[in-house]
């Protein structure tokens, strides 16, 4: 049995060894992060160095001044970077690669010791040698790892339009002192299935889309109508229905679809907030109009001015995807035509039964208490996006707009029921007694 003595000096030796393991453990070296996106003939590649590690390698004083790396090695680290990224063609024939941008970028440390890390971010693009495909090359890379051999670099996929992978996270592997290379080959998908994907994502934005869809409805409301002074009058033609209906869709069509374009090629941009509020402001103008004529005549006009608006809010939901003018132009097309589809199977579910109701008495019982809806909703928006104050209505529109189905269910079975009720009426008028046959 061991003396006291001889244990205690055995849990010193322990705590003396083993506290700086479990210091390793608790401050791990940063390490690297490679996203790729895959372009039309080329890839894009941003890394993310920590500079606490790029400095042993680089052998520069980086940390003396790391906010102004850029400014005093510019030329250096692209040449340093380039140097150490060589993709090659499966023929063995090396890609280019030009380093088109370097910043820096302060990252919070996971120590509590350490204040403020940096990063360095450097935007890199390869281009494959005639012939060959950009979709199938070996990554060789050292930045980092061939001077800390404790240093990882994680290699992802961020956007592969061929695949369907808008700016998300498909990891590809790991880099390390013995491990430099990458296999990547990414012939499998096609153009057609990236199409497919965007196109969905257009339907389903605009499926979701409650505020969207409660502008043109609402602004819908009253073309079957004619105003006579500041108020809804008699119903009119049905052919001048359906071609002020298609005049108003066209509008609001043309209209977000020039700004889903422009601000999708980052050619026109807003504030976010200025944009959403501005779309709370168009339904309740519409809910208006809806109720008492405030632009009797000149729907299209408003559909368009305000469908510049929406599409302004479209294309923020595809300018992070991040690619290249090409793919981005087919990004724009699959997209919009998504939102069309789906826009127009809205309004063709819902615009028949509406025009079929305009034809009766009841029609006010479906426009005013609609009109209404739409314009607290738009209230609630309002503050919300333009006041930044709570909205309380906000789930319960959303609730509403979840059911649909069953109020166009509902729509149309009260449209069939009215429009029957009217046509039994006006028989049973015309054959009252004392009424002289025309």
């Amino acid at each position: 049995m061991k003396s006291p003595s001889s244990l205690l000096r055995l849990l010193f030796f322990c705590s003396f060894v083993l506290a700086p393991c479990g210091a390793l453990r608790a401050h791990n070296m940063p390490g690297s992060a490679v996203a790729l996106d895959f372009q039309a003939g080329s890839v894009d590649a941003e890394l993310t160095l920590p500079m606490m590690e790029l400095e042993l390698s680089f052998k520069q004083p980086l940390l003396d001044a790391p906010d102004r790396v850029v400014r005093r090695y510019d030329a250096a680290l692209r040449a340093y970077i380039v140097e150490h990224i060589h993709p090659v063609a499966p023929d063995g024939r090396e890609w280019t690669v030009t380093v088109e941008g370097l910043h820096e970028q302060a990252d919070q440390s996971i120590d509590p010791t350490v204040k403020t890390q940096m990063d360095l971010i450097a935007k890199v693009h390869m281009t494959p040698p005639p012939g060959a495909s950009s979709r199938q090359f070996r990554f060789n890379y050292s930045v980092i790892n061939h001077e800390v051999m404790s240093h990882h670099a994680v290699v992802t996929l961020r956007s592969d339009w061929n695949n369907a992978l808008f700016n998300q996270a498909e990891p590809l592997g790991m880099l390390q002192y013995v491990v430099t290379y990458l296999d990547i080959d990414r012939n499998a998908g096609s153009w057609t299935q990236g199409f497919r994907t965007v196109f969905d994502h257009g339907m389903q934005h605009i499926a979701g889309g409650t505020d969207h869809l409660l502008f043109l409805l609402v602004l819908l409301l009253p073309a079957p109508l004619l105003a006579r002074g500041h108020r809804w009058a008699e119903v009119t033609g049905l052919r001048q229905t359906l071609t002020r209906l298609l005049k108003i869709v066209s509008a609001f069509t043309l209209g977000h679809s020039l700004t889903l374009a422009l601000g999708g090629l980052g050619w026109v941009q807003l504030p976010s907030r200025l944009v959403e509020s501005l779309i709370a402001v168009s339904i309740l103008v519409s809910a208006i109009h809806a109720i008492r004529p405030l632009f009797a005549g000149k729907e299209a006009y408003i559909a368009a001015g305000f469908g510049l608006v929406h599409g302004l809010a479209f294309a923020s939901t595809i300018a992070d995807f991040g690619f290249s003018p090409a793919y981005m132009i087919l990004t724009i097309l699959a997209f919009n035509l998504g939102i069309e589809v789906m826009q127009l199977l809205v309004v063709g579910c819902t615009i028949p039964w509406l025009a079929m109701l305009s034809r009766t008495p009841f029609y006010r019982w479906v426009r005013i208490p609609g009109a209404i809806f739409a314009g607290v909703a738009a209230l609630g928006w309002i503050a919300e996006r333009a006041l930044s104050l709570p909205n309380p209505l906000d789930a319960p529109v959303e609730a509403i707009a979840t059911r649909a189905g069953w109020i166009v269910a509902a729509l149309a079975i009260f449209s069939i029921a009215a429009l029957a009720q009217t046509k039994v009426a006006t028989l049973r008028q015309s054959r009252s007694p004392g009424r002289i046959p025309a």
